[in-house]
Order: structure tokens, then C-alpha cells, then sequence
């Protein structure tokens, strides 16, 4: 049996278009400006003639192409905004030139002036004033005048702002000095000690990655061999209980005797191969919960191609969360479930516990929410790339294989961080040498995954833009669902230095909520904040405890009141698991979900875990 989707990419587009992500409010509720605004732009679309919408998609097609992804028109709206506000304003622009002036003066001054001024080099780097020290200071006051001026303008939208600080961003960080030979004192002194060695080994590296990306090699084919996934990666020994064209379920194997009767069950995030939960053995979240004695079972979305692209968020929701749920309930009869979802994987999560609580079923014994939003009206970074603009060029970049490519959603995040990700990783390749360090999480992140077109568009249209589950126009089996339909205690989890899904934006679980929710930060960011197992150095968290009568504390506030913990926050969600299950049973090993929709074969051994789909 294959329940795979027959498609085309042009029924992909179509389908997009005419979702509920794009067409008009179905429950009825006011619209935003977006969501109207995105009601307009899947109504023209279908007036188009096949002929038209080709052409439109060709040169869309083609622009995404040259620009990376990037909407040049919506980054010239937002300039548009920007310049137009500060016409009107001219004293603020004379202030801006007094400025300007100023710094170009000084630095041309210092410039000039620190070599004669001091007598000794000694002194003069003792002093902060030779030629090196003056060139950043005023590069660092460039930057500083920039933000001010982003923000002189009145009137300017916070989106065009901060699209604006982003633009200035990408130009002023190829000009730092810390790139280049001559003005990098580290590269410089690095030289000198190593008689050059370390610009042929950065002339090495440099060859090396040019061939990588003109042989088109992908993040899996460089990993180092000391990281392999299913033998150092994703090792913990399970097996696939059940299959579908969309996942498959892991069963780990109990590692103690006896077990807690309520099993687990973790959605990871589409966007990620789901063994981040699961790293090597000593940070492996997937290892800790077994050693605790619970029954982890764990979804591995299948990486998309051509083919699927047709598969919508919805189906994610039923192949993905409920299936996995059914095949659960299958194996372990009676008992509720803790369910587990992880950034996006726990929007998803959250929208299917919605549905399930609002339609009465009560197999939910509690949820937890890793790093994941369910309001999107402060998403973050990644709300540079969110417009109507931004999103067509996507769907046209889209349009021809059916899926968006792990490399440019990689790029996407790159340039969000281009200083780290890009330039500092250039000065110690290039400029000293350096040959970069293979690490676990290093090697998980390079092992990318693609996005089926018609699911990528509808769920940044449906949740980034539109923000439709906590406005009430995010429908499921035709009727709206709310965060307040959930039921089931709530567990949340945020991490202080997220720039994927910001804490006090994961925080807003508590204005949706109408049950009990346990908020904890730790430190960290997006991922390691979550990887984080008991031992780690330099490892804390806050946590406290609402309950569904108690009135809401702002972040600030929350802040204040939460007891710090040191270490890691995993022994702290495990005691809150504990207190909401009924009790221990003897261990269950991994068997066939007896569901109809399991394609594994019946009178055949189990795949051992991590499975097929996690290789794809």
C-alpha cells in the first residue's frame, strides 16, 4: 500500500494559493491587514490565465535566483518608508550629518596624527591610539550612527526598522576590519609567529570549500566520520514501530525494569533531522528519559523530494502528530500521553492538542513545549523574511522542484547571524588557519532537510504572517481551533538567548492558556539551551508554576518570581512528568503498531532504530 500523494508542482501552487492560509477567514473572525492582505493575493492569482501566472512565476522564479531568496521590492518598500519619513524631518538629518561629519573627522585626525603623537609602538598600543585602535573606533561609531539613523526617521514602521538595520547590516559587515590581513592585529601577529603558514593553510581551506560548493556537496557528505548517524548519532537503541509516506515512529528500548506507565511521545521539528533530541550518548535527551524509566516513542519526519509537494500543514497534523498518536494509544492501551513537541514540531503539537481536546479526546495527560511559539506576533528575527512580498518570491523559488532546499533555508539563517556564522568563520579559516572543529551539534545541523512546497507556504502564511491560531481563524476539520481549547497541563520552555523563538514570545503561552502552565528558562539559545544534560557546566534555569486560576505575571515579573535552579533543566521537567503519571508498570519492549494505516510489514523483524527516513 503507498499512501503516497500524486502530484505536480503546478497543483502544489494552486493548492498553496487556495488554502485557508491564503483565501479568506472561514470562522468568522475580524482580519488583520495580512491576512486580508493575503485574501487579495490568492483571489488574483486565480483570475490569472495559466499563460500569465507562468510568466509571473518565471521572472519571480528567476529574481529569487539572483537574490538568494530575498525580495529586493519589499526591501526597496521599506527603504521607500525610511527615506520618505526623513524628508521630512530636516532637523534630524542636519543632526545626523553633524555627526557623520564628526566621526569622518576624527578618525581622519587620529589617523594622521597617531604615529607622530607617540614615539614608541609600545606606547602607542598601551594608549589605544595607533593607527589600528583609531580605524575601529571610528568603524564602531559607524555602526553606533547607523542605528541612530535607522531610528532617526519618524513615523517608520518597527518592521521597516529593523528590515532596514538588517540591509545596513549585510553591507557594513564585509567592510569590518577584523576581515582583512593588514587590520586584523591577531592575523597580523599570527603571520609573523607562523612565517606565513597560516595563509597557506587558510589558502587551503578556502580551495577545499570552493570545490565543496561547486560540486553542489550537501551538509551530510561532510561529515566528519568520527559522526555517523545510527552509530555515534542517533544511536540510542530502538526500533520503527510504524510507517507511513510521511513518518516514522521510533520505540526506544525500556532500560530498566520496571517503567512509568504514561509513555512519551516527542514531535521534533520538520525543519531539523529529529535527532537533535537525541546526540551523542551523553547528551542524548532520548537516553536521559529511558534511564528515568519512560517509554519514548519519537517521530522521524520523512525528507521530502519533488513528489510531496502537494503535502499540507494539515497533513502533517494527521499523517504526523495523529497518526503517531494512534499508533501510540495501539501500543499502549488505556494509558494518556505525554506529548512532547519541539519549536515548530510543538506549534504543530499545540494545534493538534487544540483539536483533539475541543472534539473530547482526552489521551493527553500533559504537554510540554520545547522552544516553541503558538503567537507569532513577535517571531523574532525571522520576521525579516515574513511579508507577502517576501513569501511570493518564495513560492516561486518553490515552484519548480516542488520543496524549498535545505540551503537556502540555511542561508536564510546565516545571514541572521551573518557576523558569526559567516565572518568570524571567514577570519579563522582564511585568515588564521584554522580548520573547523566537528562537533555533534555541528554535525546535526549540517545534515539539513527540505520543506514540501504547499506545507512551507501555508504554515509561514498561517502562523508568521497571518498569526491565525491565536486570532481564531486557524480551522481544523472545519472549525476553528483555540490555544484555550487545550486541557492538558502545560509545560514550557524557553531559552534566554533565542533568536529563533524568542522566550518572551514562547512566554505567551500564558495569555492563551486555560490550564495550569509550568514556565522554565534556562540559559542558552534556540538549541543548546535545550540539549542541555545534567552535568554541564555553567548550566542554569528559572521555573515556576501557574495555575489555571491564578493571575497572568508579565515577563519582567515572572523574571523576579521564579526560583533559579543550577543545572540542567531536564531533571526539573522529569519531576514534573513524574507527579502527572499514575504510576510504574513492568518495562514494554518495541513492537508492530497494529494500526491499519502501518505500512511496515507484519512477519518481517522491526527496523532498528534511527530508521530509513532519517538517512533521506
Amino acid at each position: 500500500m503507498d499512501t503516497r500523494p500524486t502530484i505536480n508542482t503546478m497543483s502544489a501552487k494552486t493548492a498553496a494559493a487556495s488554502s485557508p492560509s491564503s483565501g479568506s477567514p472561514s470562522s468568522g473572525a475580524v482580519s488583520t491587514d495580512a491576512h486580508a492582505n493575503g485574501s487579495a493575493d490568492a483571489r488574483a492569482r486565480e483570475t490569472l490565465s495559466p499563460v500569465a501566472r507562468a510568466l509571473d512565476d518565471a521572472v519571480m522564479a528567476m529574481l529569487a535566483r539572483q537574490t538568494g531568496g530575498l525580495s529586493p521590492l519589499a526591501f526597496a518598500t521599506a527603504g521607500f518608508d525610511w527615506a520618505t519619513h526623513m524628508m521630512t524631518a530636516p532637523g534630524r538629518r542636519m543632526d545626523l550629518y553633524a555627526d557623520y561629519a564628526g566621526i569622518m573627522q576624527r578618525a581622519a585626525l587620529g589617523l594622521w596624527l597617531s604615529p607622530m603623537l607617540l614615539t614608541s609602538a609600545a606606547k602607542a598600543e598601551a594608549e589605544g591610539k595607533t593607527p589600528l585602535a583609531v580605524l575601529y573606533d571610528a568603524f564602531d561609531a559607524l555602526e553606533a550612527w547607523i542605528d541612530k539613523a535607522v531610528d532617526a526617521a519618524p513615523g517608520v514602521s518597527l518592521r521597516h526598522r529593523e528590515m532596514m538595520r538588517f540591509a545596513a547590516r549585510q553591507q557594513l559587515e564585509p567592510l569590518r576590519p577584523e576581515n582583512y590581513l593588514l587590520t586584523n592585529p591577531d592575523a597580523i601577529r599570527r603571520t609573523m609567529r607562523e612565517g606565513g603558514a597560516n595563509l597557506v593553510r587558510g589558502w587551503t581551506n578556502w580551495m577545499t570549500d570552493f570545490g565543496r560548493y561547486f560540486g553542489r556537496e550537501t551538509g551530510t557528505e561532510r561529515l566528519n566520520g568520527e559522526f555517523r548517524v545510527g552509530e555515534t548519532l542517533a544511536a540510542t537503541e530502538g526500533s520503527v514501530v510504524y510507517r507511513n509516506h510521511l513518518i516514522e515512529l521510533i520505540q526506544y528500548k525500556p532500560t530498566t525494569e520496571d517503567i512509568h506507565a504514561t509513555p512519551v511521545l516527542i514531535t521534533p521539528a520538520w525543519i531539523m533531522k529529529y535527532y537533535i533530541l537525541d546526540l551523542s550518548a551523553h547528551n542524548s535527551l532520548v537516553r536521559y528519559l529511558t534511564e528515568q524509566g519512560y517509554t519514548v516513542f519519537m517521530i522521524s519526519w520523512r525528507n521530502p523530494n519533488g513528489e510531496d509537494g502537494a503535502l499540507s500543514f494539515d497533513d502533517y497534523r494527521t499523517q504526523g502528530v495523529l497518526s503517531a498518536l494512534d499508533a501510540v494509544s495501539a501500543l499502549v492501551p488505556g494509558e494518556p500521553i505525554h506529548a512532547v513537541g519541539y519549536c515548530l514540531g510543538g506549534t504543530l503539537l499545540s494545534i493538534a492538542a487544540a483539536a483533539l481536546a475541543r472534539d473530547g479526546d482526552d489521551r493527553l495527560a500533559s504537554l510540554t513545549l520545547l522552544a516553541a511559539q503558538t503567537d507569532f506576533r513577535d517571531p523574532g528575527e525571522l520576521s525579516i523574511f515574513i511579508d507577502e512580498g517576501q513569501l511570493d518570491l518564495l513560492d516561486a523559488s518553490m515552484d519548480v522542484k516542488g520543496y524549498l532546499d535545505a540551503e537556502q533555508m540555511s542561508a536564510a539563517f546565516m545571514m541572521l547571524r551573518s557576523r558569526d556564522l559567516v565572518w568570524r568563520r571567514y577570519q579563522r579559516a582564511y585568515l588564521y588557519g584554522e580548520t573547523e572543529q566537528m562537533f555533534d551539534l555541528v554535525a546535526w545541523n549540517a545534515d539539513a532537510t527540505r520543506m514540501p512546497y504547499r506545507m512551507h507556504s501555508e504554515y509561514l502564511r498561517r502562523l508568521f504572517l497571518n498569526n491565525d491560531f491565536v486570532q481564531g481563524r486557524f480551522d481544523v476539520d472545519g472549525r476553528p481551533v483555540a490555544v484555550s481549547d487545550i486541557r492538558a497541563p502545560i509545560f514550557a520552555l524557553g531559552t534566554e538567548k533565542d533568536h529563533i523563538a524568542p522566550w518572551r514570545s514562547v512566554f505567551k503561552i500564558h495569555l492563551f492558556a486555560d490550564t495550569e502552565v509550568t514556565f522554565a528558562l534556562t540559559n542558552g539559545g534556540h538549541n543548546a539551551g535545550v540539549v542541555s544534560e545534567p552535568g554541564r557546566a555553567r548550566r542554569r534555569h528559572r521555573v515556576l508554576h501557574k495555575d489555571d486560576q491564578e493571575h497572568y505575571l508579565a515577563p519582567d515579573e515572572w523574571l523576579a518570581a521564579a526560583e533559579l535552579r543550577e543545572g540542567s533543566w531536564w531533571p526539573t521537567w522529569v519531576e514534573w512528568l513524574n507527579a502527572r503519571g499514575p504510576g510504574r508498570v513492568p518495562a514494554r519492549a518495541p513492537r508492530r503498531a497494529p494500526t491499519p494505516t502501518n505500512l511496515l510489514p507484519e512477519n518481517e523483524p522491526l527496523p532498528p532504530a534511527p530508521g530509513d527516513y532519517v538517512r533521506g
